[in-house]
């Protein structure tokens, strides 16, 4: 069972910095891409940043020159450097994987999600 464990998020003052992580642990086969999404109180889950497995990256409009997303192949991790946090980066950040468990088997999985929260 492939596992997707994200580092433990918190209370941030606007203007600071946080830095998230998931780990992809279990069965897996290759992963095609790794990425974050976020779900503010009241609002649909909506795509922060993907990176693929020859690091291509995709950011959301709202947070491009603000945050970084970096993976590291060989220990099936991601990370997302957030600067200059805003006190509308509030969300639970889940970590997403699409990977190959087998050679005919391809999962999305996701994460149990992280709070961020932002003061102003």
């Amino acid at each position: 069972q492939v596992q997707l464990v994200e580092s433990v998020g918190g209370l941030v003052q606007a203007g600071g910095s946080l830095r998230l992580s998931c780990a992809a642990s279990g069965i897996i086969l290759s992963i095609n891409r790794m990425g974050w999404y976020r779900q503010a109180a009241g609002k649909q889950r909506e795509l922060v940043a993907t990176i693929t497995s020859g690091a291509s990256r995709n950011y959301a409009e709202s947070v491009k020159g603000r945050f970084t997303i970096s993976g590291d192949n060989a220990k099936n991790t991601v990370y997302l450097q957030m600067n200059s946090l805003k006190p509308e980066d509030t969300a639970v950040y889940y970590c997403n994987a699409g990977l190959l468990e087998t050679l005919f088997r391809y999962r999305e999985v996701w994460g149990q999600g992280t709070l961020v929260t932002v003061s102003s």
